[in-house]
């Protein structure tokens, strides 16, 4: 019974998840920002009804603390996967961590998850959160690079900043152009003067 509760079928059959709803969320969020998740549209987004979205959600409240959690989550496992990059050089490290924040799907996400977080609580807490890991790990790459700790920390806060920056002030997901930049103000942060 628990199994049957966790999917719906959608017109042509298939079964739907928590998971495709989520991307559904995503997808909305990335292409026209948070006001777009309305049930109705994911509902058009998916093909079914609006039994299935209750199906799988008590109420519109209910799916975006969902959506809030799967966000949490997926930079969680991003998390994990920065420390992995401890084995690259700090600059190749940098330039990794800049290149997944910058990418295009993150690029989209951050923006609307940032502005999210400015009126819910509880996805502020999970963004600062993140925040405080991908920090100390911008650090981490500076200590590495052999700056003293008080330059190490100045240094990652410009390039944390720099980097929220980025995402803001773009008005389209980074191109070529764009990372050529990003990583001239990386060789910037690292040079020794």
């Amino acid at each position: 019974m628990a199994a049957a509760r966790t999917r719906a079928s959608t017109r042509s059959g298939a079964r739907l998840t928590v998971s495709d709803w989520i991307e559904a969320g995503f997808a909305l969020i990335a292409e026209e920002g948070l006001r777009a998740v309305k049930i109705d549209r994911l509902c058009g987004r998916l093909g079914v009804t609006k039994g299935s979205f209750y199906w799988h959600f008590s109420d519109i409240q209910g799916y975006m603390d969902a959506l809030a959690a799967a966000w949490a989550a997926d930079h969680r496992q991003s998390r994990a996967s920065l420390e992995a990059l401890r084995e690259l050089p700090p600059a190749e490290r940098l330039t990794s961590m800049m290149r997944h924040l910058t990418s295009s799907r993150q690029w989209t996400l951050e923006r609307a998850v940032r502005e999210w977080a400015r009126r819910d609580p509880s996805v502020a807490a999970e963004v600062r959160s993140a925040d405080r890991v991908i920090f100390r790990e911008v650090r981490r790459a500076f200590l590495d690079a052999g700056f003293p700790a008080a330059e190490a920390r100045v240094r990652a806060r410009a390039c944390f900043a720099a980097g929220i920056g980025f995402i803001h002030l773009a008005d389209r997901a980074p191109g070529a152009a764009d990372a050529r930049e990003h990583q001239r103000f990386l060789q910037i942060m690292v040079a020794r003067q």
